[in-house]
């Protein structure tokens, strides 16, 4: 049984929800804002937090863990249909099958040797991903996941020959420098490889984002931060 939220949290999340709806529609005037879809990036918050955002009519969500999203979603799946879960956190090889049974889609592929795992284990799953995107680490930083930019065609092209059907790319630009530069090479290496889905823009630059031609957008702090003291 999942507790409601207190009607001051539910208020205060839908009220930061609709902030985004208003600020893309805004945007709107001057971008095809409506192109680009807004996922809600869940991570960190429980279920009772999501359920007001579902009962919103809002179908699009992620999550950076494969534990985490697996103790929330298969209940809230259960009773709000036509959920869209894409993992957008990096992925390790002995979660492959649980993330491929509980995701529509997964964003974070970065090595061969995952894709080799993906593609051992689709047939063994139920519920395949209709949507797998390859995460380029755009600003060549060691600490984050993401394959680096010079070895993507090599990467891309171990997925087809395992045939893993590679339809996107998703980035996290550097925290600290303008992302304008990087969102922009992300867009040329999709058109060079002939993968359209970009996935790219999170709360502090999804403005951005949706101008340069994203997907989706990914946003959660803009939307859960404010509930944080209120948490703990």
């Amino acid at each position: 049984m999942i507790i409601p939220a207190s009607p001051e949290i539910i208020t205060a999340i839908l009220f930061n929800y609709h902030k985004i709806i208003t600020h893309r529609q805004e945007i709107s005037k001057t971008v095809n804002y409506l192109s680009t879809d807004l996922m809600v990036v869940t991570k960190n918050q429980p279920a009772n937090y999501i359920i007001p955002l579902l009962e919103a009519g809002h179908r699009f969500f992620g999550e950076n863990r494969v534990q985490e999203a697996a103790r929330k979603w298969p209940i809230l799946k259960k009773m709000y249909p036509a959920i869209r879960l894409h993992l957008i956190g990096p992925l390790q090889r002995n979660k492959v099958l649980d993330a491929l049974e509980l995701f529509e889609s997964i964003e974070t592929i970065d090595r061969e040797t995952l894709i080799d795992s993906i593609a051992e284990h689709r047939q063994e799953s139920q519920t395949t991903p209709k949507q797998f995107l390859i995460q380029v680490n755009v600003g060549n930083e060691p600490q984050k996941s993401g394959v680096l930019p010079v070895d993507l065609s090599k990467l891309v092209d171990h997925a087809r020959k395992r045939g893993l059907p590679i339809q996107g790319l998703m980035c996290i630009p550097p925290a600290d420098k303008d992302p304008t530069p990087y969102f922009k090479h992300l867009k040329e290496l999709s058109i060079e490889h002939n993968l359209p889905k970009l996935s790219m823009g999170m709360s502090r630059d999804y403005p951005l984002a949706t101008e340069l031609g994203s997907s989706w957008i990914r946003v959660g702090s803009d939307i859960f931060k404010p509930l944080q003291k209120e948490k703990e």
